[in-house]
């Protein structure tokens, strides 16, 4: 145990944030670079060594927590490091970007605020970097196994990293023009900044993983002659259709997806765009979807100028406790102020638009909106209700309703569905196909990055044992896990 009375002594304390008079200025990370340091073996202290550490189950991946935040308490990041790579191929992906149900779980928070267990996981690996611990581990000896990986999110990413490891030859194939799937284009870069991904690339190049951009399965290459070619495939081509808003006015210019405006945003930053195409600057924005990806559009339109930004969501606010319904150590719905919020702009709940208003150009102009509440289980319109507010530019992000199907990826190689649309598999996460296997939210549907690290790495064994007959690989999950969180 690191600290015995760290947890009485020591009250939580979290990484800060930049000025927001400073930030909203510039496309760099919004917290203080080590801003941690100081603190972190204090917080790191508070944790306390469970008998039963339920924050393990809290996190898909397994995450050693006590150990590593016991390392980091004495000052010995390298063991620290180790032990947190034993779990997680992308511990600085998910430092930035998890919404930390393992801090949900944490023994501490059932009447103290939980352990800083994010905070003190992306101290760890950044430390690592910078001394230079973080080193390829390319195997010993090759299998002659060949595995193609569709996708190059955090699933794809960590299922061909293993079986890279595990001997087998490994490429990874993505249709955009650079690796990394949403982690590159999804996040903006004041969440995380791209020089994060594009370091652990090297590594897996360096482990022997091939790469292969711009290159569409399904469109560029026949699904079925790919799989002729490699003897495996794993799909973790992610959960890339989004939600649509079917209302009135929905044809108006100005009304995009997140996914279609966040890309460019992000193609600015990595030089290939002056501007975007899609700006907020001197526009005023409205975000439809209270989630994180509506956050990553507020943050942008802050950072491009937008003369408003108001973010909308069909659901009740959230409430800043637990509710009897969300107990503890389950991952509870609260209101939560991101960044992003911090920076400004209005958020309304209990709405729902119900149609759009252009100028004589076609141009959007108008966002009309009703009160919505629950009623006998369902939601209904509160009549006298209505309003407008401006809108001259609108994000739709409203989540994903499963993989892309119009590609030809799931048609041509003959997969079966399960019954919420996404790919179907079994414990091994294999498909109906032989040789076929699925990981991330293709399978899973929409979810967090920590499952989708978990479910690469757990596809990763399933296809290690289809080719070597038995396999070393960490398994975290099945596909029926839950644990702990939603």
């Amino acid at each position: 145990m690191a600290d015995p009375k760290g947890f009485l002594t020591t009250d939580r304390e979290v990484a800060k944030t930049r000025p927001v008079t400073e930030r909203v200025k510039d496309w760099n990370e919004v917290y203080v670079p080590g801003s941690l340091l100081p603190i972190i073996s204090k917080q790191a202290g508070r944790c306390m060594d469970c008998g039963i550490p339920f924050c393990h189950n809290g996190c898909p991946l397994g995450n050693l927590i006590p150990e590593w935040n016991d390392y980091a308490y004495r000052g010995d990041w390298r063991e620290a490091s180790e032990r947190l790579h034993a779990t997680n191929n992308f511990p600085e992906f998910t430092g930035r970007l998890c919404p930390a149900p393992c801090e949900s779980a944490c023994v501490l928070g059932i009447n103290q605020p939980p352990v800083t267990i994010k905070n003190v996981e992306v101290t760890i690996i950044d430390k690592a970097w910078d001394a230079g611990d973080v080193t390829p581990q390319p195997p010993e000896r090759l299998s002659g196994k060949t595995v193609a990986v569709i996708g190059s999110g955090p699933a794809g990413l960590a299922a061909a990293q293993q079986l890279t490891r595990a001997g087998h030859t490994v490429a990874v194939y993505e249709r955009a023009d650079r690796i990394g799937g949403l982690l590159r284009y999804g996040i903006p870069e004041f969440k995380m900044e791209k020089r994060h991904i594009n370091r652990r690339i090297e590594q897996m190049r360096a482990e022997g993983t091939k790469f292969r951009t711009e290159t569409e399965i399904g469109r560029d290459i026949d699904a079925a002659k790919l799989r002729k070619r490699y003897d495996a495939v794993v799909i973790a081509a992610g959960a890339t259709t989004s939600r649509d808003l079917p209302v009135p006015g929905r044809e108006l210019n100005g009304i995009h997806f997140a996914m279609e405006y966040l890309p460019l945003a992000n193609k600015v930053q990595e030089g290939d765009l002056t501007t975007s195409p899609i700006s907020a600057a001197g526009k005023h924005v409205v975000v439809i979807g209270g989630g994180d990806t509506g956050a990553d559009c507020v943050g942008t339109a802050h950072r491009q100028g937008a003369a408003s930004v108001t973010q909308l969501e069909i659901m009740p606010k959230p409430g800043e406790e637990r509710t009897a319904g969300q107990p503890w150590p389950t991952f509870p719905m609260l209101y939560k102020v991101t960044s992003a919020h911090e920076e400004g702009g209005e958020r309304l709940y209990s709405v729902s638009t119900t149609h759009f208003e252009g100028d004589e150009d076609g141009n959007v102009q108008w966002l009309h909106l009703i009160e919505v509440e629950f009623k006998d289980g369902k939601l209904e319109q509160k009549p006298g209700t209505e309003r407008k507010i401006p809108a001259q530019l609108v994000t739709l992000a409203m989540g994903f309703t499963g993989t892309d199907q119009k590609n030809g990826l799931v048609e041509q190689f003959g997969l079966e569905l399960d019954e919420r649309g996404n790919i179907a598999r079994d414990a091994d996460f294999a498909t109906n196909v032989p040789g076929v296997f699925v990981a991330g939210d293709a399978g899973r549907g929409q979810s967090l990055i920590v499952w989708a690290i978990a479910e690469g790495r757990s596809a990763a064994r399933g296809v290690d044992r289809y080719l070597a007959g038995t396999s070393e690989l960490p398994a975290p999950i099945r596909p029926t896990d839950r644990a702990l969180t939603v």
